[in-house]
């Protein structure tokens, strides 16, 4: 059974958050609450985690699993950025969107595209999930949490809770990340490893920017 945390969405509880993040460092997987909906997280070198988030979702071997980072001097330990992407992705950041790149040395193999060696990388701007980057003091692996035959991330924490009650370690509830009109979307997904971006999924954020 998962454990059940209610946390503030703006102002999360320090004691919460740590609690979360013990599990994280353990070894557990987690469900959080995001500015593009709910998503899974764990420990990035956390191969056992990536294998139940695949269960969860049933997933390919050709998802890309996502790099959340709390910032963009993290973000850019693991993926390489020239200085067109540089500008792009900071001008989008923090914000709902999730961007392809080639990935450095520092991420583990098996999260890359298996062709590509690619992996996505993002920065969210929910308070929740930049006091657990915080905390952990590194990225998390994490993947936008919609269940299989579904097209739109959950939104609401105490239906997360009922619905993978025991597929997860922890829940964070923060409310309905839809009451607001927002994070009702996955995120806005762009190929930047390529010579011109593609947006690979439209979402939350805005792709306009990124379309020729």
């Amino acid at each position: 059974m998962a454990r059940y945390l209610d946390v503030h969405p703006v102002d999360p509880q320090p004691r919460a958050i740590r609690q979360a993040v013990e599990v994280l460092r353990d070894g557990g997987l987690i469900a959080y609450p995001t500015d593009s909906g709910y998503a899974l997280g764990a420990a990035l070198g956390n191969q056992g985690a990536k294998d139940r988030i695949r269960d969860i979702r049933r997933l390919d071997d050709k998802h890309h699993y996502t790099v959340v980072c709390a910032d963009f001097a993290q973000l850019g330990q693991f993926v390489h950025v020239d200085n067109a992407v540089f500008r792009a992705v900071k001008a989008a950041t923090p914000g709902p969107y999730t961007f392809i790149l080639p990935a450095t040395g520092e991420v583990p193999r098996r999260l890359l595209h298996p062709k590509k060696r690619t992996v996505g990388v993002r920065i969210p701007a929910h308070p929740v999930v930049r006091a657990l980057l915080a905390e952990l003091g590194e990225p998390l692996l994490s993947s936008t949490l919609i269940l299989p035959g579904e097209t739109e991330p959950m939104t609401d924490g105490w239906q997360v809770k009922e619905t993978l009650d025991h597929a997860v370690d922890v829940v964070i509830d923060s409310g309905d990340v839809a009451s607001d009109g927002v994070g009702t979307e996955p995120t806005t997904v762009v190929d930047l490893s390529g010579d011109e971006p593609e947006v690979v999924r439209v979402g939350a954020g805005d792709p306009a920017r990124f379309e020729a």
